[in-house]
């Protein structure tokens, strides 16, 4: 063969037919093999002719492959043809030449990101071409001009198609596109946007100026060495400062007699209004403890509040650079049903809801008359005895100065107290007949005792507390496993008139039914037992199950957790991915990432939180969620895109597996792995990579790393936990958000069944509590339960609409008209009786 003439790979572009060529020498017949079959003589085009130098005939022959004739083939390779030539000599083969069908896909397969660097910083910029035959080249555009690679400061890793600034200039500031090409398209990417900035630094002071008549003298500097550019972060400190230029001998006089006067009048002033603010208090406190009554439906939009804290910059938020300072200027709220907001803005928050309803309801279904409710009570945990008030030695619960508004110091750092001061999983508080709440912190697992439930002149020192579990499964057959914490509480003789609401966060996905949940009661060893399953009808238990916690009503102490049994492979559980970093304390150039998968409740995650800020760890990533199917798949958790010119991975570590049952039934201990990670030299002090992790066959999920591993850059990490949350329960009306007069209101309307159709069934429909509603018609009071699980519901939002509106669409529906907030209190009282 004239290896020129031998048939080549080729790619059918569109629906172009390609044409194979083959050529030999000596030849008297050449004929093509597609795909182990001989092609038909009819489909051969020959051509003949005689080499002058040798005078040996040269036959030449082609054949066309169409598009159709790819795709129909279905072989356990691609489609390919071959040639046979004969001549007196013998036979001879050509080499198998492959036929493909070119295409290449519109999405990358990850797009560059948008990144802030700090001047002389790393920039990185991860692309993954999309599929495509033939494979696609990468460019890189900037400003929509091609980049240019002669500049030693920038490279590109061929490999994984990095681009990769060393040492980021303010040059480099642009928008950066990755763009991949074939015989077929062209694509780009998303278009990356990098800011390098400048953070500010002062320059020298300027010499003091003369004394002045006030005594002092000033001196000042600017924030110009170098000035923030580019985003970069003001100066820290004052700009002028001032100082006494006589070492505090010379002091001012006042001028004239009138300023005495001023400040005299002020000051009285201000004691008078003091005074009476006192008195007003006084007396308002001495009003009956019932004074507030049922305006309207506006009456109930009290609640907790929000709070805010400050984020990092928000221009690329997966990357998280530790020597950046945060952009004061941009915050995100949270709310959070694990702390209690202080009890003075809580009363205050309360009674401007109750005494100013909201202009735009119309129907006004109650009335009120003035005054306060009684003052709520805060406990921190206390001992683990369990007894009744009265048998117990003095107990008296300390106010933490603990409060919403100052949670801006509740961020991992490696600098804080490793030893807890309050146990992690256990809270304790003394209830009476005014019932009250218990939060174990951090956890999602909550207790709402009602008013009432306790009987009067009798007080109990109840406790909830979180257990770990000998097993991860609640069978002897494995087929159950647990999808939240096992909860206990008590004391064990605690004697209840209602029941108790207790919140239970859980992992299950219940958006299908691939799930049956049931709870069980612990019995003794290893051995549970079933309450209820919470599909079924019962009168014993309630179950609630949303999302992501389930809502119990219970009678009875003991030890309870939520357990699954999956109905088939599409089953699954929510799993919190998040990883860590650390330098590696036995060697200088070492880093060291931990990922964890765990179950995604926050009591979970809280341990794992707590684990990490022991050892010093530093959360770089959002954590995220992923869902684990019960199809028996192993989870895969793999590193790539690691600077190979600058960093050093341990071989055969990148990639590490979990087996099934290890993920499956994980809830006893954090599942984690680790990537030892080595730089080549300290000038390198920056690390990007990524975190792939994905159930076999499944979705991927990525953590994307972007850190300064250098010590002196590490700042607080910005990701908010609760850690100095230690007020875990209220007592007393403040626990609740329905005052108790209008709670008692609605359950006196509600508990009898009247003309109009006004039953506690029409509030449980409007509040959609609609299932097992045989367990409220055992209760003695229907409504005070419905609106107990109604408070449990929503222990965070600080919104009670929900239930404003369910009032005020009853009172449309079944009212003739509404309440007057005009008319006297004698008529007031007349309408609610009939509307009653």
């Amino acid at each position: 063969y004239d290896n020129d003439k031998e048939p080549v790979d080729a790619y059918i572009v569109k629906s172009n037919p390609i044409k194979l060529r083959c050529q030999a020498r000596p030849a008297l017949q050449i004929f093509f093999k597609c795909n182990g079959e001989w092609v038909h003589q009819s489909q051969h085009m020959s051509q003949e002719h005689t080499d002058l130098t040798t005078g040996l005939k040269i036959r030449e022959v082609m054949i066309n492959v169409s598009r159709q004739q790819v795709e129909d083939f279905h072989g356990p390779e691609d489609y390919w043809c071959l040639c046979v030539a004969w001549s007196h000599l013998g036979t001879s083969k050509s080499r198998k030449a492959t036929v493909r069908i070119a295409y290449l896909r519109k999405n990358f397969e990850q797009d560059p990101q948008g990144t802030e660097v700090p001047l002389n910083g790393m920039i990185v910029l991860h692309c993954r071409p999309p599929e495509g035959v033939p494979v696609a080249e990468v460019d890189w555009l900037k400003n929509e001009e091609n980049l240019s690679f002669d500049d030693g400061n920038i490279m590109e890793k061929k490999g994984d198609h990095n681009l990769i600034i060393s040492e980021a200039r303010l040059s480099d500031s642009g928008n950066y596109t990755c763009v991949a090409s074939n015989i077929v398209a062209k694509r780009r990417s998303a278009t990356a946007t990098v800011i390098v900035y400048v953070d500010g630094g002062w320059g020298e002071w300027s010499e003091w100026s003369a004394c002045s008549s006030d005594c002092e003298r000033q001196r000042s500097r600017e924030c110009t060495a170098p000035e923030p550019k580019h985003g970069g972060r003001l100066c820290d400190g004052v700009a002028v400062a001032t100082e006494n230029c006589t070492g505090g001998l010379c002091t001012q006089s006042v001028e004239n007699s009138s300023d005495v006067a001023l400040y005299s009048g002020l000051a009285a002033g201000v004691v008078t209004v003091v005074l009476l603010i006192v008195a007003v208090t006084l007396y308002r406190r001495s009003q009956s403890e019932y004074g507030v009554d049922v305006i309207d439906s506006s009456a109930l939009t009290g609640g907790f509040q929000s709070f805010s804290f400050k984020t990092s910059r928000q221009a690329n938020p997966l990357l998280i650079n530790s020597s950046m300072q945060p952009d004061l200027t941009v915050s995100r709220t949270y709310t959070s049903p694990m702390c209690f907001q202080d009890s003075i803005d809580k009363e205050l928050m309360a009674e401007r809801s109750l005494l100013d309803p909201l202009p735009d309801l119309k129907v006004k279904a109650f009335t009120v008359s003035s005054g306060v409710t009684e003052r709520a009570e805060y406990h921190v945990m206390s001992h683990p005895q369990t007894f009744p008030r009265g048998l117990a030695p003095d107990y008296r619960g300390v106010a933490v100065g603990t409060t919403l508004g100052r949670r801006g110091k509740n961020l991992f750092s490696p600098h804080v107290s490793l030893t807890p001061r309050l146990p992690l999983h256990r809270a304790t508080a003394v209830f009476g007949h005014a019932g009250g709440r218990l939060v174990v912190p951090n956890t999602g697992i909550s207790l709402l005792v009602p008013h009432g439930g306790i009987a009067e002149d009798t007080t109990w020192e109840m406790y909830m507390s979180i257990n770990q579990e000998d097993s991860s499964t609640a069978s002897d057959d494995g087929s159950e496993i647990f999808l939240s914490p096992a909860v206990t509480y008590g004391p064990p003789g605690l004697d209840l008139s209602y029941p108790i609401a207790m919140t239970i966060a859980h992992c299950a996905e219940v958006a299908a039914d691939n799930w049956t949940i049931r709870l069980k009661r612990h019995i003794q060893d290893n051995k549970w037992e079933e309450v209820m399953s919470v599909n079924e009808e019962s009168t014993s238990c309630y179950c609630l199950l949303e999302a992501q916690k389930c809502h119990v009503l219970l009678e009875h102490p003991g030890r309870y957790a939520l357990v699954g049994e999956p109905l088939n492979q599409e089953a699954g559980k929510r799993l919190r991915l998040a990883v860590f970093g650390s330098p590696d304390a036995s060697n200088s150039l070492g880093f060291t990432l931990r990922v964890y998968c765990v179950d995604d409740t926050p009591h979970a995650f809280q341990e794992v939180a707590v684990g990490e800020r022991s050892r010093g760890g530093r959360l770089l990533e959002e954590p995220k969620m992923m869902l684990f199917k019960a199809n028996t798949f192993s989870l895969q958790v793999s590193i790539q895109d690691v600077p190979q010119l600058l960093w050093s991975i341990k071989p055969f570590t990148t990639c590490q597996e979990f087996s099934f049952s290890q993920v499956w039934a994980s809830n006893q201990h954090p599942l984690q792995c680790a990537f030892t990670l080595e730089r080549y030299s300290h000038s390198s002090s920056q690390l990007s990579c990524k975190i792939s992790i994905r159930q076999v066959t499944g979705k991927e999920q990525i953590l994307q790393v972007y850190t300064s591993v250098v010590e002196n850059e590490k700042g607080v990490v910005p990701f908010f936990t609760q850690s100095d949350c230690t007020i875990t329960s209220q007592t007393g009306s403040r626990a609740f958000k329905i005052p108790l007069s209008i709670r008692q209101r609605i359950s006196t309307t509600f508990d009898t069944a009247n003309a109009n159709g006004k039953d506690w069934q029409l509030l449980a429909q409007k509040l959609h509590i609609d299932r097992n509603l045989c367990y409220f018609a055992c209760q003695e009071s229907p409504s005070s339960v419905i609106l107990t699980l109604w408070e449990a519901q929503h222990p965070d939002s600080g919104d009670l609409d929900s239930l404003a509106s369910a009032l005020e669409e009853i009172s449309k529906v079944h009212s003739p008209k509404a309440v007057s907030l005009s008319c006297s209190k004698e008529e007031r009282d007349s309408e609610f009786t009939k509307l009653a």
